[in-house]
């Protein structure tokens, strides 16, 4: 007999979620989501002045070591091999991020060779530091006060809207210390850009008879569920309960245009570490497809702020206060057999796309051992 699935959301996890099950059993599959359109923050669309393809929610450059993966998204775009290389202005000037060998001689006015360079950074570091608690102790523990302050301190506190000291630990292990000249952001195996944009990738995994997308639709208690045998919930955990134990806390951001001839920075990203810049960073977005040749170019300052009622979320804090609300509520989702939580805002998790792609991936394994 068919089953029927509503799928709430229409991002990554959803759209693997679906695409999976409508090519692999018999079902009649609802994805309903509350934008205008797919693709959740991954959403791409061509800009109507430029014709520039903008990341309508902030660069995302696709990075995985995980050949699954890589293989499976691959089946709906050709991607562009793509290096992402940031940039880091800090008192005016321009450095590589992440920190790297050029970075840290360019910062301390030296010539160190790899070897040097590490016994170097020993000596700035914070041997007191056993076991880090905060990142603040984390920073300080690998590459001490000077280089903290001019890359960390100021962005972190911009991005965050509170302390480095009053986050957890973990938030800086994406940001590796290299002592070689390699300026490569990420160290994944597989780097690159769909060449069409992300929102084709959806549009492709979301084409199937058995599928129905419903946009600008809300899921909320009005919403008629009991003809569904099974619910897959991708939007936020907390709201899913009315927020009965209380809204956890995210960060959002919002972005400034500009368009100008030419090229305006010449780098897609560039961050701004200073405490006294308001925005966190400037992207621009022509330089995500370098393959393309564009005369005018549009670029955007971004802004972090709390999230608040009708803003997107981005980030989550997980702070201890967050993760005692999260607690309860994952309590409560164990007694909905219907239902399948999943994905970075019903988990609750800050998560790259790679990361949700294989958890849509084993939750679809998983519906098969049942």
């Amino acid at each position: 007999m068919s089953k029927k699935f509503l799928i709430v959301g229409a991002g990554f996890s959803g759209a693997v979620m679906a695409e999976r099950l409508s090519r692999t059993m018999e079902c009649k599959i609802l994805v309903i989501d509350e934008r205008k359109h797919i693709g959740g923050n991954c959403h791409t669309e061509r800009d109507k002045a430029t014709n520039i393809m903008l990341h309508t929610y902030g660069p995302h450059i696709f990075n995985t070591s995980n050949k699954v993966v890589w293989d499976y998204i691959q089946q709906f775009s050709e991607f562009i091999p793509y290096i992402n290389r940031v940039k880091a202005v800090y008192r005016e000037e321009v450095y590589s991020l992440p920190i790297n060998l050029h970075t840290i001689n360019q910062f301390f006015g030296k010539t160190l060779n790899p070897d040097e360079a590490k016994e170097f950074i020993l000596s700035k570091s914070d041997d007191s530091i056993i076991d880090p608690k905060n990142f603040e102790e984390q920073a300080l523990k690998f590459i001490g006060q000077d280089l903290y302050h001019a890359f960390f301190y100021g962005y972190t506190k911009k991005q965050w809207g509170c302390e480095p000291s009053e986050l957890p630990a973990s938030i800086l292990k994406r940001l590796p210390v290299r002592f070689n000249y390699n300026d490569n952001y990420y160290s994944s195996t597989y780097q690159g850009i769909p060449k069409e944009g992300y929102t084709k990738i959806f549009e492709k995994m979301l084409d199937h008879p058995n599928i129905e997308v419903k946009l600008e639709t809300k899921f909320d208690d009005t919403f008629d569920v009991t003809t569904f045998d099974k619910i897959i919930y991708t939007g936020p955990i907390d709201a899913f309960f009315n927020y009965k134990h209380g809204r956890l806390s995210y960060r959002t951001v919002f972005f400034e245009r500009g368009e100008k001839t030419g090229d305006y920075q010449g780098n897609p990203v560039i961050n701004y570490t200073d405490n006294n810049v308001s925005y966190t960073r400037i992207h621009e977005h022509k330089h995500f497809t370098p393959w393309e040749e564009h005369n005018k170019t549009v670029y955007f300052k971004e802004y972090s702020k709390e999230t608040e009622s009708g803003d997107i979320p981005y980030y989550p804090k997980r702070l201890p206060d967050d993760l005692e609300k999260l607690e309860k509520y994952q309590e409560e989702v164990k007694y909905l057999t219907n239902y399948t939580f999943l994905g970075r805002l019903a988990t609750y998790r800050y998560m790259d796309m790679h990361h949700v792609i294989n958890d849509a991936l084993e939750a679809f394994e998983e519906f098969n051992r049942k």
